[in-house]
């Protein structure tokens, strides 16, 4: 086993391989961009090294300087992590050129996997059932759109080198094709410096099913039993479970087996995932269920796997590497119970989901599930990178009881002043189809205005913000009257006392007849914020100051709702526009948000400019009404 390791990644992965490094008594070593000098995951590291400025492209995506650091901190292995460069066979080759331990797989597996056309083609080959679609090498818009024709709508297209969902398009109709083909090579082009493109048949009624797989260099191969990963938003995964639901022995042999082989056709190595997509429409049966992809790294949901096997991936990544064989046989590899795993992202989903940055003045996450975060209390959440800050993961003997644990927790997520999805994944959680395990991808995007409606805060919560003035106003100005002690008095009647509050713009009764128990955070003289059900409901004394820009676009003002990099420019000054049409892109935490106009008018004046980085609230342009 190497003495030292390098992670060349940042937040709660980089966390997690040195949790498991510590453990073994292996020293670590974290790399950081001059946005992240005071992460959570450079205070954990043994080591850590600046490799750049804050732009991935710059820093964690550099290749050259992350050897480096390696090289400058005596680091003996570099870990990827997920995302960035964990799947760049390039940069595992200049590894292993360094001289160093590479924990991954061969550089010649990268590349077979990494591209999805390809990828499909061998799997032909190795006998594993492909999803049907297009996979040819015309790449005109012309071609691309007559073979969707051939396929037959709705189709999916999707970016060659692609994967956590960028680069994804479902296109319902002919009408459609041309708009969402350009978006995708285009945010392709962006992600990955391909554009290229595959067409598949759309499931209607899909389930993501993936398979951990685990490859030594003595040739040995074993499944890690399967996930369900079909709880998505956009295609981008929101709970992840294992096993899956519904999986019947010859199901789960079928695709297991399918799995194993195609870690076998590329002479896989480490840690790998083998995603398939299911057509649940009749169940899960193993003559059903597609190859899709194979992710050449650790998943962000790894740990429902460890869960349910009682093992740690990441140190069989370490002891692989360090070419140990296998540490157990397949026949030595059970499942235990059901485990359950929610993302918590720096988002709101009350605004279509935009992220949210900013100072964590308080950040707490629940103790009863397990919790691996990659921010701790008082960090802060900045425009650069994936809006994921943590992941909560329940496990019990039954599914059920997963959920339950896994709600409760959620619902006891206590974040301030940034936004995060907690109570949007309670939702999920108590979904009544999710629950039933009647779940399919879709299932979101039909429930989505339910799961993000506004939540109302509770009678509790009303009196618990109440509560909190009083003690406020009573600490600064004593009162040394009699009638001190007949607050609330009624005759005939138990006393009930009652203050007037503002819950935004609503003016709010709160009845007070007991204590309330609830945790409070101030946020200033002002303002008071009860956490509930995993929201975070702001109360003043005194109704909010209006908006005297406002910032809806209504005045024909078009603000920048985040941080973003303007990526894309629709109009220009002069131009006549409709209600809805897109107007420009803006880039933020690795995803695209298109500006559309607010209503029918004409583009009287165009701030933005191609490429540069603009400030929440900036004005990029103004319309006026027809």
């Amino acid at each position: 086993m190497f003495r030292s390791v390098l992670v060349a990644n940042r937040g709660e992965i980089a966390r997690r391989v040195f949790a498991t490094a510590r453990r073994l008594g292996i020293e670590t070593v974290a790399v950081f961009s001059e946005a992240d000098r005071d992460a959570a995951h450079v205070r954990d590291a043994d080591k850590a090294v600046l490799i750049g400025p804050a732009a991935a492209r710059e820093s964690y995506l550099k290749g050259d300087r992350v050897i480096a650091a390696a090289k400058a901190a005596g680091a003996e292995a570099i870990h990827p992590g997920y995302g960035f460069l964990s799947e760049n066979a390039e940069f595992a080759e200049a590894v292993v050129a360094a001289g160093l331990i590479w924990i991954g797989p061969p550089p010649g597996a990268i590349r077979a996997m990494g591209l999805k056309d390809a990828a499909k083609d061998l799997m032909q080959k190795a006998g594993v059932p492909v999803t049907p679609g297009y996979l040819g090498e015309d790449q005109s818009p012309a071609r691309l759109k007559k073979e969707a024709e051939t396929i037959g709508y709705p189709v999916l297209i999707k970016a060659v080198a692609g994967g956590g969902g960028k680069g994804m398009r479902l296109v319902e109709s002919a009408e459609a094709f041309d708009a969402a083909l350009a978006s995708c090579q285009r945010e392709a082009k962006a992600s990955f410096s391909d554009d290229r493109v595959l067409l598949e048949t759309y499931v209607t009624r899909p389930r993501h099913i993936e398979v951990q797989v685990f490859g030594d260099s003595k040739g040995n191969v074993v499944h890690l039993y399967e996930r369900d990963c079909s709880l998505q938003r956009r295609h981008q995964k929101v709970i992840e479970e294992a096993p899956a639901p519904g999986m019947s022995d010859a199901a789960r042999k079928a695709v297991t087996e399918a799995a194993v082989k195609a870690a076998k056709a590329v002479g896989y190595v480490g840690a790998g995932t083998v995603e398939f997509i299911a057509d649940a429409s009749a169940g899960l049966k193993g003559d059903r269920i597609w190859f899709m992809e194979m992710n050449t790294r650790l998943q962000v949901e790894h740990p429902v796997t460890e869960m349910v096997t009682g093992l740690d991936l990441v140190e069989w990544q370490f002891r692989v590497a360090s070419g140990e064989a296998l540490p157990l046989k397949q026949k030595d590899i059970g499942l235990n119970g059901h485990a359950v795993e929610a993302r918590l992202y720096a988002e709101n989903p009350a605004t279509g989901f935009l992220p949210s940055i900013g100072k964590l003045e308080s950040f707490s996450l629940p103790t009863n599930v397990r919790a691996d975060s990659g921010v701790d209390e008082g960090d802060r959440i900045t425009p650069f990178y994936d809006p994921m800050i943590a992941k909560l993961i329940s496990h019990a003997p039954t599914r059920d009881q997963a959920i339950a644990d896994l709600a409760e927790a959620c619902a006891d997520v206590e974040v301030w002043p940034v936004k995060t999805n907690a109570a949007f994944l309670v939702r999920c959680l108590e979904t009544p189809d999710f629950i039933a395990g009647s779940v399919d991808t879709g299932l979101i995007g039909r429930d989505l205005e339910t799961l993000t409606a506004p939540a109302e805060p509770s009678a509790e919560a009303l009196a618990t913000a109440g509560w909190a003035f009083r003690e406020r106003v009573e600490n600064r100005e004593p009162e040394t009257t009699p009638w001190v002690d007949l607050k609330g008095f009624r005759l005939n009647a138990p006393p009930i006392e009652t203050t007037r509050l503002f819950y935004g713009a609503q003016a709010v009764e709160a009845d007070m007849p007991a204590e309330p128990s609830r945790f409070i955070h101030v946020e200033s003289d002002e303002a008071v914020v009860v956490f509930e059900g995993g929201d975070a409901f702001v109360f003043r004394d005194h109704p909010p100051a209006a908006d005297a820009d406002g910032g809806s676009g209504g005045d024909g003002a078009i603000r920048a709702p985040m941080p973003g990099k303007v990526t894309q420019l629709s109009v220009k000054a002069g131009d006549t526009v409709t209600k809805g049409q897109p107007l420009l892109v803006l880039e933020a935490m690795k995803m695209e948000h298109a500006l559309a106009a607010p209503f029918d008018g004409k583009v009287e004046e165009l701030s933005a400019e191609l490429g540069a980085q603009v400030s929440e609230g900036t004005v990029l342009a103004r319309l006026a009404a027809e």
